[in-house]
């Protein structure tokens, strides 16, 4: 403590006394001197008095209403400090909730794609295995005897033995076009040949040597032609219609 007529006084910022009975609180107290436990520089306490309000200097009856005001001031301070800090941690949580909420229904769409994309796959591997064993199920070139001649209808029953059920139709089409299931049909122009118009008609040697007067071996040639080249008799009864040739 201070001794001598240095007693301990409280230091108000920007306190003004308006009256004699009324004071305008505009600060916060500084600093008390007696009960500090933290040393204290004179020079910051010579700095603070020149500035400020002397609790000391305030007449005795307007003290307390000072203190009041001043500790008043303190609080609501305080508590619009402890505001702004939950509006900040508010608007933290919300932020890192929407963040959530957004990974959440990624990984969600993901996981939705990933099982559409398994669904898709596994639907092409169904239909790829169906028209394997359809395929395999049909007669090959070779299990029909050779004869001297055909007509159109022994042609026409080969093919549909030979021929997946689904894709006989689209391949008859073609043929119907073509040559008119005439297996020695040539054409002079061009010379294409047999049922499916080869061009030229050696190409179906592949097959069987006995191309030319063979319809089972035509059309064993036309089918694998038309799958290799357009995935089915079907697809390339499509791109026949658009460009009237295969």
């Amino acid at each position: 403590m201070l001794e001598g007529n240095r007693v301990s006084r409280i230091s108000v910022r920007g306190f003004a006394v308006a009256s004699a009975t009324a004071v305008t609180t505009v600060g916060a107290v500084v600093g008390v001197a007696s009960g500090d436990t933290q040393p204290s520089n004179t020079n910051d306490l010579e700095a603070a008095a020149s500035d400020a309000t002397l609790l000391a200097d305030i007449p005795a009856g307007q003290q307390a209403q000072v203190q009041t005001a001043s500790l008043t001031q303190q609080a609501d301070a305080q508590a619009m400090a402890a505001d702004t800090a939950a509006k900040k941690t508010a608007a933290e949580e919300a932020r890192k909730q929407a963040a959530a909420s957004a990974i959440e229904k990624q990984q969600a769409a993901e996981k939705a794609e990933a099982a559409q994309k398994a669904a898709d796959k596994k639907e092409r591997e169904e239909k790829k295995a169906e028209t394997k064993a359809s395929r395999s199920s049909s007669r090959d070139a070779s299990s029909f005897a050779p004869q001297g001649s055909y007509t159109v209808s022994q042609v026409q029953a080969m093919a549909r033995q030979m021929i997946p059920g689904d894709q006989f139709q689209c391949f008859s089409n073609i043929v119907n076009h073509e040559s008119t299931w005439n297996y020695k049909a040539t054409n002079a122009s061009s010379g294409a040949y047999g049922l499916v118009q080869a061009l030229p008609g050696s190409k179906m040697a592949s097959a069987g040597s006995d191309w030319q007067t063979n319809p089972a071996t035509q059309i064993k040639w036309g089918l694998n032609y038309m799958n290799d080249r357009y995935g089915s008799p079907c697809g390339a009864w499509s791109f026949w219609q658009a460009n009237n040739w295969y």
